[in-house]
């Protein structure tokens, strides 16, 4: 557990506390400028709650019920119905991550001071988090808009002592039970709270936030594999120079083929064909390696620009402004976050198919420039790696499936009165899939690539120094080198470890230096 503290203020939240809470257990705090400001804008909540006149959400119903006028007697009624009708999720549940990503991005929303919601409220949130207590949620029940409805709703059952959760010792309990174990009231919610705790993008953003994380660390990671396979197939370097990305200034293109460079510095593969066995250019999936990478960076460069907008953002309906208004609004639609949680997945599928394809290349003796069949120790005897290649296929398979965007998707709902809606909550879940699928492809190829660079080294053929630090590293982690077949999948769950932890970006980088 990190005993890190993350201070929660009126300005929103940074990516990297998101990671710190949801991941490594990071406490946080409410800072005294949101106390204040979590208690100013309730003064005005309450003003309006004295009047005749409904405001929606704090004296009506909510979406198609709004017309209704409440009467005081039935307001916080109204509010724990609300939170209990809502919370109607369906099928597995979801991640522990996920959920503490969703909690702390929903507090950082309260603490903006827009929501009316009282301090008392806003710091059990903290209190739930500081104890590892995590709500039960449900894959199902968000059409990401109105907020990720049921996922929030299940956390704010929580916060009322009700349903299930998880404690810290990973045991699901009455969170009633939970709540007293750890010395914490649950809350009584007052006008606006309920709908104040379910009405935001937090689930879907935190997955955002998570999936940027790990695809830093896959794209730096593809980098690297993709210049280990270039040098297995005695490829050329050249196509690397920065002269040549100059005239085309993409940026991520140019940060691709520059890590790419400083993996194989030093090596006595590349272009070693040129004088055995000419061939005018490489395939694409070798020579247009920095192309395919570096167009993924600039979209993950794009995703983190929208992240970092719905980070420092209020999100809620209807909102407290500094004037005292209260009004409704449309900012819970989860359009820009579902947009890039849909073109994130798509690039992951292409960065999994390109490192397929040279996979599947340096497998095939008609292809390989010199390499055994499948890198077999004795083909016809041994299979080598041709399953591993199948395996990577399914994947690769599977990630085009996830690519088809959710967000182009609409149901209405609600009588018609939300008529349409962003699915973002979906374009997350599957976008978390395709991350954890694109791991698994990266390190079959990087598997395959330390075999053939460690048989080009049998050859007489000096590898790069930082593909020599990626063999060490990948074998003393379990993955195992050329040799007789022998039982894979473990070896093929060590490559993917070693990739997903970052191990493979860490083993090469004493040598390169740090890779971007």
């Amino acid at each position: 557990m990190d005993m890190h503290t993350v201070a929660v203020g009126t300005s929103g939240t940074t990516a990297e506390d998101v990671v710190a809470v949801a991941r490594h257990g990071a406490r946080v705090e409410l800072s005294a400028a949101a106390v204040e400001a979590l208690a100013a804008a309730r003064l005005i909540v309450d003003a309006l709650a004295a009047k005749p006149e409904p405001v929606y959400g704090v004296s009506t119903g909510f979406g198609a019920l709004a017309s209704r006028h409440i009467s005081p007697e039935l307001r916080a009624q109204l509010q724990r119905n609300i939170v209990r009708s809502h919370a109607a999720g369906m099928g597995p549940r979801v991640e522990r991550e996920v959920v503490r990503a969703l909690m702390f991005l929903r507090l950082k929303t309260v603490a903006s001071g827009h929501t009316g919601v009282r301090p008392e409220v806003a710091q059990t949130m903290a209190d739930l988090l500081n104890a590892g207590i995590t709500p039960v949620v449900h894959e199902y029940g968000s059409l990401g808009c109105s907020g990720d409805l049921a996922p929030l709703s299940h956390c704010a059952l929580t916060l009322m002592g009700e349903g299930d959760a998880e404690g810290p010792d990973g045991t699901v309990r009455p969170a009633g039970e939970l709540l007293a174990a750890h010395g914490i009231t649950p809350v009584e919610l007052r006008e606006k709270e309920g709908l104040a705790l379910l009405n935001g993008t937090d689930g879907m953003l935190g997955m955002l936030v998570m999936a940027l994380a790990d695809l830093k660390n896959l794209y730096t990671s593809a980098d690297i594999t993709a210049a280990l396979s270039l040098e297995a197939l005695l490829g050329t370097d050249k196509v690397l120079a920065p002269e040549l990305h100059a005239i085309r200034p993409h940026p991520g293109q140019g940060v691709s083929a520059d890590n790419m460079t400083r993996v194989l510095a030093g090596s006595g593969l590349t272009g070693h064909h040129q004088d055995d066995a000419p061939r005018v250019q490489d395939a694409y999936s070798v020579r247009c390696a920095p192309q395919v990478n570096g167009a993924g960076r600039d979209t993950l460069d794009h995703a983190a620009v929208v992240a970092g907008r719905e980070l420092a953002s209020s999100v809620d309906n209807p909102v407290v402004l500094p004037d005292g208004r209260v009004e409704s609004n449309g900012n819970f639609h989860g359009a820009p976050v579902a947009y890039v949680l849909d073109f994130l997945a798509i690039v992951a599928a292409d960065l999994g198919s390109i490192c397929e394809r040279r996979t599947d290349r340096l497998l095939d003796k008609n292809r390989s420039h010199g390499l055994p069949p499948f890198l077999a120790d004795d083909a016809g005897v041994d299979s080598g790696l041709m399953i591993a290649q199948y395996t990577q296929a399914a994947l690769v398979s599977e990630m085009k499936r996830l690519a088809v965007p959710a967000s182009a998707d609409s149901i209405p709902s609600s009588a018609m009165q939300e008529d349409h809606v962003s699915m973002g909550w979906s374009a997350a879940r599957k976008l978390r899939t395709a991350v954890d699928n694109l791991a698994r492809i990266v390190a079959v190829e990087l598997y395959a690539a330390t075999r053939a660079v460690e048989i080009r080294a049998a050859q007489g053929l000096t590898p790069a120094p930082a593909s020599q630090a990626a063999v060490a590293a990948l074998r003393a982690a379990g993955a195992e080198g050329p040799g007789p077949d022998r039982f894979l999948a473990p070896d093929l769950a060590a490559a993917d470890t070693f990739v997903r932890e970052g191990r493979l970006v860490a083993a090469v980088e004493p040598v390169t230096g740090p890779l971007a």
